[in-house]
């Protein structure tokens, strides 16, 4: 098969889909606040030719577009939210561009277009082929606080696909197959009552009740299974030390490998919550703020993007390019110890018998449980880059990151153009899948009470 065309489509795009990428990383926006980058993915698909609609399932940062007919029906999932506080410059130290302020420190800037990318690659390769078939762009708000998909998919969305594509930018070319932790997140809001601290006495103090909670979740560490994790920070503890506080709260997050498992561990957080209340005659209220699915890679898939992947064109990086990898590499605590041959990866890793249990989490995992998926990985950073980083941040402005976006986009849409011509390859996807779920099925982890967070002003 000649796959030149779809090379072609997506290279001819470069600066525009880069132009795209960069504003979107001088303009970072949080969870459920990627406004600006919405408005111009959704132009620029409509310049591509594609049907738009935004503002569906309830989220106005929410984008569906799709092109073609018939089946297979690709869908593609794109993210754009930053992360907070992750501000950088591209010094190749750290260095806010504005101090406290978010930043593109996990990709996504370069995610969303990468999913572009990808999109008119497969058109291309639809409309020279002339074959059946259907290429849907979602757009996934708030990935980052791991609830976006999975409010879209209580709201209906992803069931009339085939398949799912995912990409994320990484330090190494590669396709990891296994399952990331799902997760569960609420704050946990403690009311208590004021009194001076020098009489004490009188008052119940809140943050007692969420330093007694944070205590029991941390003696909960030794009766879990051995890939849970659980997270915490205090979002309020008082305002001076000679004030018992009345309000205190600490937001949590709970991953496992599994959804039973997960809301087993959550259930027994929720009573250390509450008898930490009772023991400082407090009340605590729960906000939940939902959940998702452990990751699910599907290997029919991984498959076949490990056969197309000798197509996708190499990168070709300046020696500025090199330097500021380099730096970076010298700034990640295991340089010294392992020091690389190279200061961005250009191999190509895939370990087909090789099943990984990671405790990260992604809410790809929930569209993982609906439909067959696959989220696969290039270069996008310093060979030695961990996103949710200053150092992942710089990359996601320049070159470096912006060569592994359309190297990604590239590599789906060549993977595509497999399921597209041989609907055998659909089915064994979905035969993978069925095997994978071993009698499970998707129920959204975030039920209809709980609101979806909008867009603040």
């Amino acid at each position: 098969m000649d796959y030149q065309h779809i090379i072609d489509a997506v290279l001819k795009e470069t600066d525009a889909l880069n132009d795209i990428a960069l504003k979107m990383y001088e303009h970072p926006e949080t969870a459920y606040n990627e406004v600006k980058a919405c408005a111009w993915l959704s132009e620029a698909l409509e310049k591509y030719g594609f049907k738009v609609e935004k503002g569906l399932y309830g989220m106005p940062t929410a984008i569906r577009a799709e092109w073609g007919s018939g089946h297979p029906v690709i869908g593609l999932l794109a993210e754009y939210d930053a992360l907070p506080g992750l501000s950088q410059t591209q010094d190749t130290y750290k260095h806010a561009a504005v101090e406290g302020g978010p930043g593109q420190g996990c990709g996504h800037n370069l995610l969303g277009v990468c999913t572009l990318a990808a999109a008119i690659g497969m058109k291309a390769d639809l409309e020279k082929s002339g074959l059946p078939g259907t290429v849907v762009f979602y757009g996934c708000p708030a990935e980052e606080v791991l609830t976006g998909k999975a409010f879209m998919a209580r709201e209906g969305a992803f069931t009339e696909l085939d398949l799912a594509f995912a990409w994320h930018g990484h330090s190494k070319n590669t396709i990891s197959l296994g399952m990331g932790g799902g997760l569960n997140s609420a704050t946990f809001h403690f009311k208590g009552k004021t009194a001076h601290a020098s009489a004490a006495w009188a008052g119940r103090s809140a943050l007692d009740a969420v330093e007694l909670m944070n205590v029991g979740a941390n003696y909960l560490r030794e009766h879990m299974t051995p890939n849970s994790r659980v997270h915490y920070v205090y979002k309020e503890a008082g305002v001076a030390p000679n004030i018992v506080p009345d309000r205190a709260s600490v937001w949590y997050y709970v991953r496992s490998q599994y959804r039973w498992q997960i809301d087993e561990l959550y259930g027994r957080l929720v009573n250390i919550a509450k008898g930490a209340a009772m023991m400082t005659d407090t009340e605590v209220e729960i906000e939940f703020h939902g959940g998702c699915y452990n990751t699910m890679s599907n290997k029919t898939i991984a498959d076949v993007f490990a056969e197309v992947y000798p197509e996708v064109p190499a990168a070709k990086y300046t020696e500025e390019e090199l330097a500021i990898a380099d730096a970076l590499n010298a700034t990640m605590p295991e340089y010294e110890h392992k020091k690389p041959e190279e200061p961005i990866h250009t191999g190509f890793i895939y370990k087909p018998e090789e099943y990984k249990i990671t405790p990260g989490s992604s809410d790809v995992g929930d569209v993982e449980h609906i439909v067959p998926g696959i989220m696969i990985n290039t270069a996008s950073q310093n060979i030695l880059g961990v996103n949710h980083t200053w150092q992942t941040t710089c990359c996601s402005g320049n070159g470096i990151g912006l060569k592994g976006m359309i190297r990604g986009g590239i590599w789906m849409a060549l993977a595509a153009a497999k399921f597209y011509r041989d609907n055998s390859l659909v089915e064994k996807a979905w035969e993978t899948f069925k095997a994978d779920l071993d009698g499970e099925t998707y129920k959204c982890p975030i039920p209809k009470e709980v609101p979806i967070p909008q867009p603040q002003e």
